[in-house]
């Protein structure tokens, strides 16, 4: 699976990604941009655009994944059921949050102080799902900064930004 973090305007995420106990990727891009929103995703691979399609409106079924996307001004949790559809819940920008197999880890490492990127990091030390690079959204609604080019976000690996 995978674990993404989010903690004071910025989103974490691994590269990871696996099958059962087997390790496909160490280097997979898990941030996808589609019509302006900016989704990181986490389930089955093969899943991950139909997720998006659900997200604009497409009818979907037996979608395995689920995503944090940020629309430029709301990160989305989104998440896919054969009940409802897409459903889609706010997350709160002013406290941590983390979904994928790493939660609980991540979760407790920013509770002790970690960053976003630190409890990746972390997660990858316990949880067999979550490894490779850590790689970063930065968020900054409406003004850029050093660490964004442009009004909006910038994504890199950790070290690189």
């Amino acid at each position: 699976m995978t674990t993404i973090a989010y903690k004071d305007g910025v989103i974490a995420y691994d590269s990871r990604i696996t099958r059962g106990s087997i390790i496909d990727y160490d280097d997979y891009e898990k941030l996808v941009e589609a019509q302006g929103v900016k989704f990181i995703l986490t389930g089955a691979t093969g899943d991950f655009p139909r997720l998006i399609s659900a997200y604009f409106g497409a009818v979907e079924k037996n979608v395995d994944a689920n995503a944090l996307a940020f629309d430029g001004e709301t990160i989305w949790q989104v998440g896919h059921n054969d009940t409802d559809g897409l459903w889609k819940a706010a997350i709160r920008q002013d406290r941590s949050f983390a979904i994928g197999s790493g939660t609980a880890h991540a979760l407790t490492a920013m509770d002790m102080g970690a960053t976003a990127a630190e409890a990746v990091e972390m997660a990858k030390k316990r949880d067999t799902s979550t490894g490779g690079q850590v790689r970063l959204l930065i968020l900054s609604v409406g003004q850029p900064d050093e660490q964004t080019s442009t009004a909006g976000i910038t994504a890199g690996t950790v070290g690189a930004l």
